[in-house]
């Protein structure tokens, strides 16, 4: 049984207070050793072990290839003691080109492809080895110029930063998700990153402007453009966040267009896949056809097809730039770890400013563990200078004396480490020609010696020869920038309605609600099949890339396309499955055509008014409050006007009166109950004794048909003229035998 611990030494802690500190260890841990780059290397501690464990293998840019398990077992094994699988991913995006502008690591198998990042094979089978570039991070490291800590277990020593020789957190980048911060460090090119340190070291007070003119803006491992504006950029370098947003390049070859260059990490096979779901939904039917043909000559090359040589092919990828990936925003956050341990987001002028500091202190630590490297060497020549001129009176202390140290010491005024050194000396190497080469080795470490004192005194030499090798490490590494940024305007995604072929419909709505479209105006509406107990009721024409306005027993409007509408061939379908009418609705009327089209709207309580069809749209399924309607009436079928001035009005009752005037004495308006548009006597229309049977709209010159049982009543254009009148009048009481209309049609 365990020994129970003394209540002496069990310590109270409330749960709040022992939370919060766990939390704030995790949390600090997470930002230091796992999510954000040290500005000095631009490293992560994974990516600086990986790199670290690589260089004690021996893999060097010029060595063989070697398993790239053998790596993770002793990064993992030594000094990283998480996840193989963590570990090796980390490891693959250092080999991909398409991910980091400038590789760490060349690898050698199948290390995934820029379709499919994650495509990569398993460790045991792929191969690896450090790359040229990975060099300017490790040349320096066995020189003093990094601080050293234990392992995670005390057994072996690893840097807490490598030495880079050039700002890989700007030249790579990096992303990463701590504890309440995160990062986004574009890539950028080499040359430009290095133009501007020399602009810096020069010339330490240039501003952010300055610097602008050699930076001209990230430079991502992909030929796509970056689009976003100047003077955007110049913001992101000034305050460390923003977004970056990078377009697709395409050209025009035999009439297709042809992708050749995707934005950072996007796949070719989902671009493909955002457009072929556009062709498939009917939004996108300027395309008719799409392929891959990349292949490794061309590594990006997606071919559009457009449906005729009719379709303007730059409309139709600044439509695609807007709806898919093609067009990609980047965001840029510059957080990262700074020289006094602390994350902060850096400005572009304050970051490379940090950095040279951290380099010309790299620089000084190098120089001066070379010159003490030097001094010592330069003292231990003396004393082989001083045995060989002795060297008979050397050998026979030596040959002769117990502890010969002491006594060459005391004899010769040497050093501890002289005389260590003197009796250390191989017996080859007492020739005399030994003399000439320890008095030439002499004059070359004095001239350094020198050459390292002057740089180590004076500040401005020791800028410069920080300048030299960063420009000697551009001329090694340097490239052509990648992603070049142009001046283009933002993408807009076409008008689906613009995209609808415009073919001329006819809309027609049964008295049950059902609704379908049929090709052309030609079509007879009442000769079309209908559902057992259903019948035609209203009918619209218009075009198909149109919108269809529907009218409730409400006076609620609603908005339906009509390309979306089943075919007339059918039955059609519910406008209830689509809409959602109030309980009880029914649907009046169905009406098309542009916004500035004019329609009449009344009830059979003898009110109406013209509204615009485009006050009449909405976006809401539940409709929109268009037409009051008094309590007790129904709305009439909506009528069309086509010129106030010249359109007349006929209004039937159920009395047997007939009004007839211009459309233009009533008034245009959005919504309401709008105004009387014949007189009913209040009393009848509380009693349900008379109503409006009929308000329609016909042109002036036509001749109106009444309809009484199986009789028909024609009123030629000069008959008319009795039954015209002033809005709001009573009208005139049609012949006897005609009095109980059951239609109205206009011939």
């Amino acid at each position: 049984m365990a020994t129970p611990i003394p209540k002496s030494e069990i310590v109270g802690l409330p749960v709040a207070t022992f939370a919060e500190r766990a939390y704030l260890h995790y949390s600090m841990y997470v930002i230091l050793d796992r999510a954000l780059p040290f500005i000095g290397d631009g490293l992560k501690p994974v990516q600086r072990r990986i790199i670290y464990a690589m260089s004690e293998l021996g893999l060097h840019a010029a060595a063989k290839f070697k398993k790239s398990a053998r790596t993770v077992g002793d990064v993992i094994g030594k000094f990283h003691p998480h996840g193989d699988s963590a570990c090796y991913e980390a490891m693959v995006l250092m080999a991909q080109d398409f991910t980091y502008r400038y590789p760490l690591i060349d690898g050698q198998g199948n290390w995934g492809s820029s379709d499919d990042p994650k495509s990569f094979a398993a460790m045991r089978y792929t191969e690896s080895r450090l790359t040229r570039y990975a060099n300017a991070l490790l040349n320096e490291l066995a020189q003093g110029t990094v601080d050293w800590a234990p392992n995670f277990d005390g057994t072996l020593d690893e840097p807490r930063a490598l030495p880079a020789r050039l700002p890989n957190v700007l030249l790579n980048g990096g992303s990463g998700i701590a504890v309440g911060m995160a990062t986004d460090i574009p890539p950028h090119n080499v040359r430009e990153v290095v133009s501007a340190c020399v602009r810096l070291l020069e010339s330490p007070g240039a501003t952010l402007a300055e610097l602008c003119e050699h930076i001209e803006g990230p430079d991502y491992p992909t030929h796509a453009e970056i689009v976003t504006p100047k003077e955007e950029i110049r913001q992101i370098y000034e305050t460390g966040t923003g977004s970056v947003r990078q377009r697709a390049t395409w050209a025009r070859e035999d009439g297709n267009v042809v992708i050749n260059a995707l934005p950072y990490q996007v796949s070719g096979s989902k671009i493909l896949e955002q457009i072929a779901a556009q062709m498939n939904a009917k939004k996108l039917p300027l395309v008719s056809d799409l392929r891959d043909e990349s292949d490794h000559e061309n590594p990006t090359r997606l071919v559009i097809e457009p449906r005729s040589n009719r379709v303007e092919l730059a409309a139709l990828m600044d439509h695609l730039f807007a709806t898919t990936d093609l067009e990609r925003s980047y965001r840029v956050n510059m957080n990262m770890i700074g020289l006094n341990g602390r994350p902060r987001v850096f400005d572009i002028r304050s970051l490379l400013k940090e950095w040279l500091e951290f380099r010309t202190a790299t620089v000084r630590r190098r120089l001066q563990w070379r010159l003490e490297r030097v001094v010592k060497r330069l003292h231990i020549l003396d004393g082989y200078l001083t045995a060989y001129l002795n060297i008979d009176e050397v050998i026979h202390i030596v040959r002769t004396e117990d502890e010969p140290k002491p006594v060459l010491m005391k004899r010769f005024r040497l050093s501890d480490e002289q005389a260590e050194a003197i009796l250390e000396l191989k017996l080859r190497n007492l020739a005399k020609l030994e003399e000439m080469r320890i008095r030439g080795q002499q004059m070359e470490l004095s001239g350094e010696r020198e050459s390292l004192q002057k740089i180590l005194s004076s500040t401005a030499r020791l800028k410069r020869l920080v300048r030299d090798e960063l420009i000697e490490d551009a001329e090694e590494f340097g490239d052509t920038r990648r992603s070049p940024i142009v001046e283009r305007g933002a993408a807009r995604a076409i008008d689906q309605t613009a995209l609808i072929p415009s073919e001329a419909i006819t809309v027609v709505l049964s008295k049950k609600g059902w609704v379908r479209a049929a090709k052309g105006h030609e079509v007879d509406p009442r000769s079309l099949n209908y559902k057992t107990g259903d019948a035609y009721l209203h009918a619209a024409h218009g075009r198909s890339n149109q919108q269809i306005v529907c009218l409730d027993s409400t006076g609620r409007t609603y908005t339906v396309a009509a390309h979306g509408l089943p075919s007339a061939r059918s039955q059609g379908e519910p406008l209830s499955s689509t809409l959602n009418p109030p309980a009880g609705a029914t649907f009046s009327g169905v009406m098309m055509g542009a916004d500035e089209d004019l329609y009449l709207l009344a009830t059979d309580a003898g009110y109406g008014f013209i509204a615009p069809l485009g006050e009449m749209y909405t976006k809401n399924k539940k409709g929109k409050s268009t037409l009051t309607v008094p309590s007790g009436s129904h709305v009439l079928t909506p009528q069309r006007v086509y010129d106030p001035a010249e359109d007349r009005v006929a209004v039937v009752t159920t009395g047997g009166y007939l009004l007839v005037y211009t459309a233009d004495e009533l008034p245009v308006m959005n919504r309401g109950r709008g105004v009387k548009l014949i007189n009913i006597p209040l009393r009848k229309r509380q009693a349900g004794e008379e109503s409006v049977l009929v308000a329609a709209t016909f042109h002036q010159g036509d001749s109106i048909v009444i309809l009484s049982g199986k009789r028909y009543f024609r009123l030629k254009p000069k008959d008319i003229e009795h039954y015209s009148g002033e809005r709001g009048r009573r009208g005139r009481k049609l012949p006897r035998g005609f009095q109980h209309v059951q239609g109205m049609t206009f011939e």
